[in-house]
């Protein structure tokens, strides 16, 4: 069977196995729980709109979670099922940034593209953020100019309330030598963010408004 769980389903999928967890611990009431259960499984398999019946009986064991020992179990069987994020090359973000002329690119050997829905890192020297995502299929590169605030907000890419930054991406106006920027706050650590995507709708819409 072919891989075909993204990361953010994956992180889903992970999410709605704890819930499981958690209830088990902490519900006594069985048709509560069944009620749990029931839920969980019909948004497990909702999030795949063509599933094949291979693909169902990965999933099903979700139902019979009880406690965290399970979820480890779970999850491991799902892993190799993941979808990787397109391979990354230092050549590949050279191309990706040609104006950029000492690109500090991450360090790509110690990424696990099996657990990221974007490649993101903060180049310290210049005070800029850079994004490497996919757009129709494609991989593009953002960047932009990052303000580390020392504080919790909302993220605009994961929607958790994690230590952000205000990132701002300037682009050229309709009217010559015009500029206009940008932005909104993200998180510093782009792990952590990856981490908390359930869903690419609000990394989507980023990459849309930013990219333009």
């Amino acid at each position: 069977m072919e891989p075909f769980i993204r990361n953010d389903q994956f992180n889903f999928i992970k999410d709605q196995a704890l819930v499981l967890a958690n209830s088990h611990a902490s519900v006594n009431d069985k048709a509560v729980l069944s009620a749990i259960k029931s839920l969980s499984e019909e948004k497990v398999m909702n999030l795949f709109s063509n599933i094949n019946e291979e693909q169902k009986q990965l999933l099903a064991p979700i139902s019979a979670i009880k406690d965290k020992t399970n979820v480890e179990d779970f999850l491991s069987q799902l892993k190799p099922f993941v979808i990787p994020f397109k391979k990354v090359t230092e050549q590949s973000l050279k191309k990706l940034f040609p104006k950029v002329k000492k690109l500090k690119a991450p360090f790509l050997e110690s990424v696990d593209f099996r657990e990221i829905s974007y490649l993101g890192w903060i180049d310290k020297g210049s005070n800029k953020k850079f994004i490497v995502a996919e757009k129709n299929d494609k991989l593009i590169g953002l960047q932009g100019s990052y303000t580390i605030l020392n504080k919790k907000n909302v993220c605009a890419l994961c929607g958790r309330h994690e230590e952000v930054g205000l990132f701002l991406s300037e682009t050229k106006g309709a009217v010559r030598d015009t500029f206009f920027k940008r932005g909104n706050y993200i998180c510093q650590d782009s792990t952590k963010c990856n981490q908390n995507l359930l869903s690419l709708d609000k990394l989507n819409e980023f990459i849309e408004r930013i990219g333009k």
